[in-house]
């Protein structure tokens, strides 16, 4: 088993609590990389069909899983998706899993263009806590994280949290 000199680290959330947003800023700030997983599937097709009730391609999990093993080995990589309990545990040190106000995520959603029963989905989505209840379930309870994430302070806020975090990490891991 090699030795990583960097953590990776993965954000998730509902759609529209802001995961893109911190990612790339996370990754211009630390150096480390940073991989959309839904733009990883669009530019690698892997999906495995299409869903007609939300209007959207089906995420082929194993391919996905496939496709990022190797580059996750290393460390030093923010992975980024809504989705969280089809990654391999052994993967992350550090689970954060963004959250927003019902209000703000309604309105960031229909910008997006979210109708319907997928954006009734994704907002009863953030009440229930799905995500964050997958993320638990998924991964060991002490390295799974909650953030908040409706407005700019926040985004300010989590950034500096997380940059302290990889900053201690890296001291005690290398």
């Amino acid at each position: 088993m090699r030795i990583m000199k960097r953590p990776n680290i993965l954000l998730t959330g509902t759609p529209g609590v802001g995961k893109t947003t911190l990612g790339k800023e996370l990754a211009q700030r630390t150096g480390l990389t940073y991989i959309n997983v839904g733009d990883l599937a669009q530019e690698g097709q892997l999906f495995d069909g299409f869903d007609e009730e939300y209007q959207c391609p089906v995420l082929d999990e194993d391919r996905v899983v496939d496709e990022l093993e190797d580059k996750m080995v290393d460390g030093g990589v923010i992975v980024d998706y809504h989705g969280c309990d089809f990654f391999p545990e052994r993967w992350f040190h550090i689970v954060f899993v963004l959250r927003t106000d019902n209000t703000n995520l309604y309105n960031r959603l229909e910008s997006r263009g979210y109708t319907g029963k997928k954006l009734q989905d994704n907002v009863q989505c953030e009440i229930f806590q799905t995500i964050y209840e997958e993320a638990m379930e998924a991964y060991k309870e002490e390295i799974v994280h909650q953030l908040p994430s409706n407005d700019p302070e926040d985004l300010e806020r989590n950034m500096e949290q997380i940059v302290q975090w990889i900053e201690q990490w890296m001291k005690d891991n290398n």
